[in-house]
């Protein structure tokens, strides 16, 4: 008898130290949806992130996550810019290279969460136990979802309040940039470049540089859906564009290259020297970045001049890195940034 109440005794402390067990687990845990749908579960308390993605890490570090990154991409840890804001990344590891990633030096730094936009690295992490979450996006509402994902991320109310007031200020700026514009009843037609290795390779339809056209109040001369997709000589000169955008580079040095390009010299933008390299910042203004708040303002300014002739860019550029990245650059330096002069 006294035996059968021992192993009772026994079973009922197994049973209590499981529902321990499970219970602390959850306590110290919680889920976070990323930008697939996917449910991540992560530490309630993050220390260590890994961001493999190049666009993120400026949004990690402006949401305050500097001094848990653990791990970087090459492009951000030798982006001279951004480091000179946030100086501690240049210290951190670098597992990814923009081709090969390296999961012995990421598994060495012991992240408790990675951002990433690659599947496959998301789909390597998970076998290793390393919880991941895809922050990948393709338009604005994108960007907002992947700030207030990234905010989780760092877990801090700092973070949340500053992702808060982030889309805030996005949505009210991308109100006052279409306001404007509208003003304009022409649309001149936009040809963007990727940059400037290879003057065939654009942005089509449905992408994030389609949907800063638009608000900017222009429109893709490119009619093919993608993202920096490469199309034929014949399409472009076709399309003929008002205004051509190279990602990159200056605007005199992008006139430069088209005017010496025998396939592109008589095109009408060309002519009209309507010809810009697109601002460079912390990340390129064109894509997947923070700074879009910035893009769709010069953009606007471009496309639309008269509507726009107000606007003090100097000053947007200025006030937006103060109360985002809580830094003041020169006015030398926004100068820079806004002719292009700030390539990585």
């Amino acid at each position: 008898m006294r035996r059968k109440r021992n192993i009772v005794v026994l079973l009922l402390g197994l049973l209590v130290f499981f529902i321990s067990g499970i219970t602390t687990q959850a306590a110290s845990t919680k889920t976070i949806v990323d930008n697939t749908g996917a449910p991540v579960k992560i530490p309630k308390k993050v220390n260590k992130i890994a961001d493999l993605w190049h666009a993120n890490n400026p949004i990690l570090l402006m949401l305050g996550g500097e001094d848990k990154l653990v791990a970087t991409t090459k492009l951000t840890h030798d982006n001279a810019l951004l480091t000179q804001l946030y100086p501690k990344v240049k210290k951190q590891a670098v597992p990814f290279n923009g081709e090969d990633f390296q999961i012995e030096e990421l598994v060495k730094q012991k992240p408790d969460v990675v951002i990433s936009s690659d599947t496959s690295q998301i789909s390597e992490l998970k076998k290793n136990n390393i919880p991941a979450v895809n922050s990948m996006f393709q338009d604005f509402g994108g960007l907002k979802k992947t700030v207030t994902l990234t905010a989780k991320v760092v877990g801090t109310k700092d973070a949340k309040k500053k992702a808060k007031k982030y889309n805030k200020k996005l949505n009210s700026d991308i109100k006052q940039v279409k306001k404007r514009v509208r003003k304009d009843k022409s649309k001149p037609s936009v040809l963007h470049i990727v940059n400037t290795s290879d003057l065939s390779k654009v942005d089509g339809k449905d992408t994030i540089v389609d949907e800063w056209l638009k608000i900017a109040g222009g429109k893709n001369a490119i009619k093919t859906k993608g993202n920096m997709i490469n199309v034929s000589a014949e399409e472009i000169i076709k399309a003929n564009p008002d205004v051509i955008i190279i990602g990159g580079t200056t605007n005199k040095k992008a006139l430069k290259l088209l005017k010496k390009d025998d396939r592109f010299k008589s095109l009408k933008a060309v002519k009209d020297k309507k010809v810009y390299g697109n601002p460079t910042g912390i990340f390129m203004l064109d894509r997947y970045s923070a700074e879009e708040d910035l893009q769709i303002w010069w953009a606007g300014k471009i496309l639309h001049p008269k509507q726009m002739k107000d606007v003090n860019l100097n000053h947007k550029f200025k006030s937006f890195y103060k109360e985002f990245f809580d830094y003041e650059f020169s006015n030398k330096k926004i100068k820079q940034i806004i002719n292009g002069e700030v390539i990585k």
